[in-house]
């Protein structure tokens, strides 16, 4: 895929992804200021037993029909009627193993009612992830934006009306089930508008899909785990108050996640296509991505580590959560391994050497859990963050080796060349901001224009040049 076009889907992927990511920054927010610290903690809790679950029994058949329909988008009819069945049958189970595992844990009954509500959202969502493979496989990620953006859009809207009414997170955990069911029926109007669907329940299809897709399971399930175990041994070693604190934390480094996800998952369909082709034109992608994603994660580490307080008092507008500060500053390091962990998990996705993915996340669930265990009963907060780095430096280095040694090495200098410089640049323009000590919003707008203009400058060459573009606009005159 050329750049051009990596950059047009990841942006229709960055608006969905955006808007949900804005979305629920504002709802943790407002929830924070309006109903207090711990009923955030149970609304944390909740979406992340639900995006545990939901994960479990809905993101490996989103994988794996994406990598699919990309190489046979003949198959469309067959996925969606049979792969939807399928997944209709594998989200209920998952909804009602969210329920035994909550009821049976240490909980109190306010926080079990919350994810019992928030989970019956893994049906509708998981369903929906059928809709978005096929969307995905045919690189027309702009129906995704288009069939989620406004709802999402509303949804918040709606929260945040029922919270200054001083409703409960039960209220919010019931809007979000009812926005995915919206969201499914109109991504169904869409595809049924282009696709004729085969109105038949292929049983053979059913089960070589299961039998395929189980070390997906495995690998998303483990994945899930080892992403949300902070939050679930804080739940369990402190207490929801303690959640609360560590999820407006994990939604400060909301930016960066929600963009690479974006970039990493629009050339998931272009890796997968250059498997046929050769080594060669896969490490092209790779590097194009690792590039990307580098130019962003490395400059948005640098810029947490000079206006984490800033930053803290600017959103929460309380002097307390300071006290949440290095425990930030720890966790964004994680983000300069990142990179390289999300698009070597593609890669070898693509390569069907997702094994290894499995292999990976194990290790990563296992030393995660043991660091856990020690660190977040010991430094709460701090040993979360510490039990992040663990886990970021087992996963990208496991990914890393196993890349070198069964595709190919890169060519680190062209990758990181760009990146450097950026954030070279950055991190200069950040002295000066921080000595010259301006309002933080004013700050903050201005290293955000030039670190635009600073990408622009230095990946204009890929779209042709400033002579290209230049030619292209006098021929249109």
């Amino acid at each position: 895929m050329a750049k051009p076009k990596l950059l047009k889907n990841s942006l229709s992927l960055l608006v969905n992804r955006l808007t949900q990511g804005i979305a629920t920054f504002v709802l943790t927010t407002v929830i924070a200021r309006n109903l207090g610290a711990d009923e955030l903690g149970q609304y944390i809790l909740a979406i992340s037993y639900y995006y545990i679950f939901v994960t479990f029994v809905g993101q490996g058949l989103k994988t794996l029909f994406t990598r699919e329909l990309a190489r046979e988008t003949e198959a469309t009819p067959v996925y969606l009627v049979s792969g939807t069945f399928l997944q209709l049958i594998l989200s209920i189970i998952g909804y009602v193993l969210l329920v035994c595992v909550v009821f049976l844990l240490p909980y109190n009954p306010d926080t079990s009612m919350v994810c019992y509500i928030m989970g019956l959202a893994v049906i509708p969502f998981a369903l929906s992830n059928i809709t978005e493979a096929i969307f995905q496989a045919q690189e027309n990620m702009h129906l995704i934006a288009i069939t989620t953006v406004p709802i999402y859009i509303l949804r918040t809207a709606i929260m945040i009306w029922i919270i200054n009414l001083k409703y409960s997170v039960n209220h919010i955990a019931g809007i979000m089930v009812i926005s995915e069911i919206l969201v499914l029926v109109i991504q169904w109007i869409f595809l049924v508008r282009t696709i004729k669907p085969a109105w038949q329940i292929n049983k053979d299809f059913m089960v070589k899909s299961l039998y395929s897709v189980r070390t997906f399971f495995a690998i998303d399930a483990s994945g899930i785990v080892a992403g949300k175990m902070d939050v679930l041994l804080i739940s369990l070693l402190g207490s929801e108050l303690l959640v609360g604190l560590y999820g407006m934390i994990s939604q400060l480094m909301q930016p960066f996640v929600i963009v690479s996800h974006s970039v990493s998952l629009a050339a998931f369909p272009a890796m997968s296509k250059a498997v046929a082709v050769g080594k060669e034109k896969q490490k092209t992608e790779t590097e194009n991505v690792l590039e990307i994603l580098l130019a962003m994660s490395i400059p948005f580490v640098i810029g947490v580590s000079f206006f984490a307080d800033e930053l803290l008092l600017l959103i929460y507008n309380d002097p307390k959560f300071l006290e949440a500060n290095l425990p930030l500053q720890i966790n964004v390091l994680t983000l300069f391994a990142s990179p390289f962990i999300r698009s070597f998990g593609y890669l070898l996705v693509a390569n069907g050497l997702e094994k290894y993915n499995l292999l990976e996340v194990l290790i990563t669930t296992v030393s995660g859990g043991v660091s856990g265990v020690v660190l977040i009963s010991q430094y709460k907060l701090i040993g979360a963050a510490l039990m992040k780095i663990v886990m970021s430096v087992s996963a990208c280095g496991l990914l890393t080796y196993v890349v070198c040694s069964r595709l190919f090495s890169l060519n680190l200098l062209r990758v990181m060349r760009r990146p450097l410089i950026i954030s070279g640049l950055m991190l200069i323009i950040f002295l000066i901001l921080k000595k010259v000590n301006l309002d933080f919003l004013l700050t903050f707008t201005i290293s955000t224009l030039a670190y635009m203009v600073l990408v622009c400058l230095l990946f204009m060459r890929d779209f042709g040049g400033f002579n290209s573009v230049w030619h292209k606009l006098s021929i249109k005159k």
